[in-house]
């Protein structure tokens, strides 16, 4: 008998899905028709542009956005939406990575050191996620984006001071860095200037990577909420080239933790291509946009939309363990 379930819990959109056991891909049916399908998959790419924009513009991949959206506007399970997030995390960051590499800001040695750590963490995590509960993965990934959201608005205006100090030239390039030659430089177009930085803190970075690698792989986000953070403040890298790096990395990171969902039977295609859809149209836009935007207004725009996708998603997490509702949620 092939189990199926009723997904959504908003009434705009009550789709029905089906576990199709010869391919062992989820599909999906209408309880309204073949209208209902269309118009979903188009609502979807729609939402998924400023979504794609705003991954582009901070270097995250999106699933920090894409989850919360497909768990608390669309009705999924978490688990559902964590396999669809990561899937489009992989084909949407190509299109990023793509372009931050043509304008010469990613740091490709450092991207390829990093993932030997973030790699194994993302295959980790997604094999450590098919067993968690779903109110652990809510509150987890709760924990993760207010953490690093008010982290990132706290020491937004901090990096605006290094860059025009030009106090990333300054710093202490450790033995590894400067053996692997991974410090660089980049020019600005928001700064009108050349910017050089010198990498220090390699193993811990290396090694706080592993954590950006199981967030990935556990929660369907790229890592790049973790990435950007330890390149920027413990590898103390100018955040402009750990986004364009983490954009890199991302396609990675994720490839790892996506085959793990697509050979367990996760993945919805039809959803999924409607997301990559929006998300790939804004990434476009989103990359020749960055590297025109004052640094610290980049720190400060990720941290604020962290924080409120994190408060969203802890409220998810409270309500399923406890059935308790948080105010505004």
């Amino acid at each position: 008998m092939v189990p199926s379930y009723v997904v959504s819990e908003n009434k705009f959109f009550p789709i029905h899905f089906a576990f199709n056991s010869l391919d062992n891909i989820y599909t999906y049916e209408k309880h309204s028709g073949h209208n209902m399908q269309i118009m979903l998959s188009f609502t979807l790419a729609i939402v998924m542009i400023p979504v794609g924009f705003l991954a582009a513009l901070v270097g995250i991949g999106g699933g920090t956005i894409i989850v919360p959206l497909l768990t608390l506007f669309f009705g999924l399970p978490i688990k559902e939406a964590v396999a669809i997030s990561i899937v489009t995390v992989v084909a949407a960051g190509i299109t990023g990575a793509s372009r931050y590499l043509k304008q010469k800001i990613t740091n490709i040695r450092l991207g390829l050191f990093l993932e030997m750590s973030t790699t194994l963490g993302a295959m980790l995590g997604a094999i450590l996620a098919l067993s968690l509960p779903s109110f652990v993965l809510f509150l987890l990934l709760a924990t993760v984006l207010i953490y690093v959201g008010l982290n990132q608005i706290y020491r937004g205006k901090k990096e605006r001071e290094m860059i025009k100090h030009r106090a990333y030239e300054k710093i202490h390039e450790d033995t590894i860095a400067k053996t692997l030659n991974l410090s660089g430089k980049y020019w600005d177009a928001a700064e009108n200037a050349e910017i050089k930085y010198k990498v220090t803190n390699t193993l811990q970075g290396l090694f706080a990577s592993i954590t950006a690698g199981l967030a990935s792989g556990m929660l369907g986000i790229g890592g790049g909420v973790l990435k950007v953070p330890i390149m920027n403040e413990v590898m103390k890298i100018p955040v402009k080239v750990a986004v364009a790096t983490s954009k890199f990395m991302m396609c990675l990171t994720a490839s790892a933790a996506a085959l793990v969902y697509i050979n367990e039977g996760r993945v919805n295609l039809h959803l999924a291509s409607a997301t990559v859809l929006g998300i790939m149209m804004g990434e476009l836009i989103g990359t020749r946009v960055m590297n025109r935007v004052h640094a610290d207004k980049i720190k400060m725009l990720l941290g604020l939309v962290l924080a409120y996708f994190g408060y969203l998603m802890l409220a998810k997490g409270v309500y399923r363990f406890s059935g308790v509702k948080l105010p505004g949620a």
